[in-house]
């Protein structure tokens, strides 16, 4: 559907959204960032300090507000995050990946890094138009963000488990509705 790269920047951007849960953030520590990077195989210089720690801990408040905007103000946010990074596209190669693109030194900060891949790829999505397919889940109560990569552009819940209380809760209603 979309190049590989693009499709794992969204889905990391995503995962990165998602540490930061009411009362549960994900990246508590520098060990959790080192884990998160491990996890979605970042490459590139890290500083494994409190400071980049807290550097990425505020990307994912501006990342989040991707899922929230309209075209233009997504446009207008992905172009800021492309020229505050000094963003400079070129193909790489690197590890078990064959030539994709980045828009960055791999000596730029972590955050950096992230932010202009997810930018990069919310390019991709509005130059395809298919903005729809960033959504937030549709369990209630839930807040997490999600990339419909779908070939049907179906899916609606984060995860498997919001998808079945949702369906137990609509079963119940219906039961409960219409009794025995």
């Amino acid at each position: 559907m979309f190049a590989h790269d693009t499709e794992v920047a969204l889905a990391a951007a995503a995962a990165l959204v998602n540490t930061d849960r009411p009362g549960a953030d994900a990246l508590a520590d520098t060990a959790a960032l080192d884990a998160f990077v491990r996890a979605w195989d970042w490459t590139g210089s890290r500083r494994g300090d409190d400071a980049e720690l807290a550097q990425v801990r505020a990307l994912r408040a501006r990342l989040r507000r991707l899922w929230h905007l309209d075209e233009d103000g997504l446009v207008e946010e992905v172009n800021r995050v492309l020229r505050d990074a000094g963003a400079l596209p070129q193909l790489v190669a690197h590890g078990n990946w064959g030539y994709h693109l980045h828009a960055t030194s791999p000596r730029a900060p972590l955050a950096d890094r992230m932010a202009v891949e997810a930018a990069m790829a919310f390019a991709d999505l509005v130059r395809a138009g298919e903005l729809r397919r960033v959504q937030v889940c549709a369990a209630a109560g839930c807040a997490d963000v999600l990339v419909d990569l779908s070939k049907n552009r179906s899916r609606r819940f984060c995860s498997t488990s919001c998808a079945n209380r949702t369906n137990v809760a609509a079963f119940r209603a219906r039961r409960a509705a219409h009794p025995g």
